[in-house]
């Protein structure tokens, strides 16, 4: 498979919250959803995108909520790692479904279920055109899962690293809250970060800056939107510079 010569990016780490999992459901995992995200990771594929995955834990738990209830943080945390390769599982059933070929790499190593994390080892996923879908975030307590994307998105040498959100860019608030928040377009790292606004967190960022990486927070809802940002037609903000 070669990459369309319309790729943007030919090479795409795209992070997806848990959140985005589980739909209008208040909790766990949205089959229909998951296969819509699937068909469109799938649709990025044959399009010639080397693409990664690192999907987040929130709809199961998330450890700072269990932090905040009186729960150890690096327990909190360990416990969110783990929802992470259960969210990850779900998503290689689905694409697998529709003839993508993944494979789970997770920094936590569980090798009953899915294979233990090694750069060397994603990389040659990626070469033989597979999904490759990243869990149990950096393997330590105390980061995110953004900042896995950001880390993982550079260990891989890709062209960006794009944030699915349930909205079509970064705002100055809450568009969903407030109606009169500001859209961004284009973002430097430094205006990311001193405006404090809720993208990433700011380690993911920092690394992101550090490594030139753009960053790139897109809508998931619409359907086909990947392959949209893909060809650069995706409504979007662009995190650089």
């Amino acid at each position: 498979m070669t990459a369309d010569g319309s790729l943007k990016y030919p090479r795409l780490l795209v992070k997806l919250s848990g959140e985005a999992l589980m739909g209008r459901n208040g909790f766990g995992i949205d089959n229909s959803v998951v296969e819509r995200l699937a068909a469109d990771l799938a649709e990025a594929r044959a399009a010639g995108c080397a693409l990664s995955v690192v999907v987040g834990g929130g709809n199961i738990f998330r450890g700072l909520q269990g932090a905040a209830k009186g729960m150890d943080r690096a327990t909190a945390d360990y416990m969110g790692m783990l929802a992470t390769v259960m969210n990850a599982l779900a998503l290689q059933s689905a694409l697998e479904a529709v003839r993508a070929p993944a494979r789970v790499l997770s920094a936590i190593p569980m090798p009953t279920v899915c294979e233990p994390y090694v750069r060397h080892r994603a990389l040659y996923h990626l070469e033989r055109e597979r999904i490759v879908i990243f869990a149990a975030g950096t393997g330590n307590p105390f980061f995110t899962t953004d900042t896995a994307a950001t880390l993982r998105a550079v260990e891989m040498g890709c062209d960006a690293v794009a944030k699915a959100t349930q909205v079509d860019g970064v705002y100055s608030a809450d568009p969903k809250k407030d109606p009169a928040a500001q859209r961004f377009d284009r973002l430097s790292y430094a205006e990311v970060l001193a405006r404090d606004l809720k993208v990433m967190d700011g380690a993911a960022i920092a690394l992101a800056r550090d490594n030139q990486l753009p960053v790139i927070v897109f809508s998931i809802d619409e359907p086909g939107n990947v392959i949209k940002l893909l060809r650069g037609s995706a409504r979007a903000t662009v995190i650089h510079g």
